[in-house]
């Protein structure tokens, strides 16, 4: 256990003295909150979505996040010319299928993503992966009413599909790479209570997946750092709106001994 909270706390470290770019094609509803995100975990954050700019935008970053919340084909088209020059530089990508299984096109926009293109983490809720998978759940507009009755049975079938890692996110996120599982525990009733925390969750893992190859580790880290501050910002706020400050202001502060002492990780399935 100690072991593992070490090399996800080292990680941490990693993110901030290599400061990779991340590249995000993602929704407006959420785009400042994740260039904060990035910055405040170490990294830099870009939002480039024109299809005249993408493929050479992404040949300087250090992962790719595709998060189609604020779905058009348009967007779709650009995300797949980016994605095909990621994966011809061994550029990592992370999947954020906001919506999947709440319209037809949000579901066969990310089907067509992840069959088109070398995705390495798939991060979503539970009604979102089950409908990738067509194992159950149910989404209602962006949010998962109906979770997954075997969230570790979903995340394995996915993952070894499309030879990546999933992180199904909720009260427990469960990490799965196909084989091994990982479960987290780390977080706070109060991420629900503003908008975008998923996909700011995401961004946490593209940093880590940008310098560590172990996609599986670099998922399970980011989730430990991301539940891990909102556990410290939970401590001083009076509602949404401070918490939002103090999350922000926890992601900036979080220090590798802070993870080492208070990471909530292990693995369920070796």
């Amino acid at each position: 256990m100690n072991d593992l909270n070490e090399k996800i706390a080292r990680i941490l470290e990693r993110v901030r003295q290599k400061r990779p770019l991340l590249h995000h094609i993602t929704n407006f509803v959420v785009m400042n909150d994740t260039a904060n995100v990035t910055l405040h975990v170490g990294a830099l954050p870009v939002m480039a979505h024109a299809k005249e700019e993408v493929a050479d935008m992404v040949s300087m970053a250090g992962a790719l996040v595709l998060n189609p919340g604020t779905l058009t084909p348009q967007w779709v088209d650009s995300m797949i010319i980016a994605g095909r020059k990621a994966n011809r530089l061994g550029i990592p990508i992370v999947l954020d299928p906001v919506g999947a299984g709440a319209t037809p096109l949000r579901t066969e926009s990310n089907l067509r993503l992840l069959e088109e293109l070398e995705i390495a983490i798939v991060r979503g809720n539970s009604g979102e992966i089950g409908a990738l998978t067509g194992l159950g759940g149910v989404v209602k507009g962006v949010e998962s009413v109906v979770e997954v009755e075997d969230p570790i049975a979903v995340a394995k079938a996915l993952a070894q599909k499309y030879e990546l890692v999933v992180a199904i996110t909720g009260a427990r996120d469960i990490i799965s790479d196909g084989e091994r599982v990982m479960a987290v525990d780390n977080g706070h009733p109060m991420l629900k209570t503003i908008t975008g925390t998923g996909c700011m969750a995401t961004t946490m893992i593209a940093a880590f997946a940008a310098v560590e190859e172990d996609y599986l580790l670099a998922a399970t880290g980011g989730l430990v750092s991301f539940g891990l501050a909102a556990e410290i910002a939970a401590l001083q706020a009076k509602g949404p709106g401070s918490f939002k400050v103090a999350l922000f202001d926890a992601l900036y502060n979080l220090t590798a001994e802070q993870v080492v002492a208070g990471a909530k990780v292990c693995y369920l399935d070796k």
